[in-house]
């Protein structure tokens, strides 16, 4: 599964980074960015929860 984070949407909170931080990490430009693409099968459930919390909608998965 791959993830993406629209940097233009992202607020910098890191909460995705605090539900999945083996998939998203938040880095200088204070916005997350995934750092596993493709996610493992193993981290699909934690990367989707991260999705879902993000309070601004600014992770999407295909």
């Amino acid at each position: 599964m791959k993830f993406k984070v629209d940097e233009d949407l992202c607020i910098g909170c890191g909460v995705c980074e605090s539900e999945a931080d083996e998939v998203f990490e938040m880095q200088d430009d204070a916005k997350a960015h995934v750092i596993k693409d493709p996610v493992p099968a193993d981290m699909e459930d934690d990367a989707i929860s991260a999705e879902e919390a993000c309070p601004v909608d600014a992770i999407t998965h295909e």
